[in-house]
């Protein structure tokens, strides 16, 4: 059987991670008393603000430094990302928004076919490896998208790489080698 080309994969993006700049210090204590949907975390040294709409969780540091996490696409990650550095101007600080970036993107995937993992780790060897005592899945990097796509003996994948086109391209290129390792019904 070969694998045909008219097979549409649905490959659900499930979180978003970005980095950006205020280019300003913050008092993370005026943070944690002024701002809403604060986490005043002192001992860790950072305060976690949520968002409702995009549902983005940030980990803000006293440096200007913010991590955002939680959103479904790219875009969605820089409205998020804009949208506290808004909050965070509203408090008094002299916030701009500089030096955005997404981080990683972990998406998952659905095959139509159950996959035997033994086998197809024995066809990719030294890029693949399953270690069934640490963990149910086969890891396949793919050093040059950056990407790392965990394969599941039911046929699900998830995938994490810096990009949504990275991701998407690691699925491409990952099919051929699953479709050949597919467990028959029987």
């Amino acid at each position: 059987m070969e694998p045909s080309n008219d097979v549409a994969l649905d490959i659900i993006v499930s979180n978003v991670v970005s980095v950006f700049r205020t280019r300003c210090h913050l008092n993370l204590r005026t943070i944690g008393l002024e701002g809403s949907n604060v986490i005043y975390k002192p001992e860790e040294g950072k305060v976690l603000m949520k968002l409702r709409k995009p549902r983005i969780t940030a980990s803000i540091w006293s440096s200007g430094k913010i991590i955002c996490t939680g959103a479904t696409s790219e875009e969605e990650a820089k409205l998020g990302a804009r949208r506290l550095a808004r909050c965070l101007q509203k408090i008094g600080f002299k916030v701009r928004f500089s030096d955005f970036k997404v981080v990683n993107v972990l998406a998952v995937c659905s095959l139509p076919f159950q996959i035997r993992l033994i086998e197809f780790t024995k066809n990719n060897r030294p890029i693949a490896s399953y270690e069934p005592e640490l963990h149910p899945a086969a890891s396949y990097r793919i050093k040059n998208l950056r990407s790392t796509v965990q394969v599941f003996s039911t046929g699900s994948i998830t995938v994490t790489g810096p990009n949504v086109q990275s991701v998407a391209s690691a699925v491409e290129q990952i099919y051929p080698l699953l479709f050949e390792c597919q467990k028959t019904r029987s």
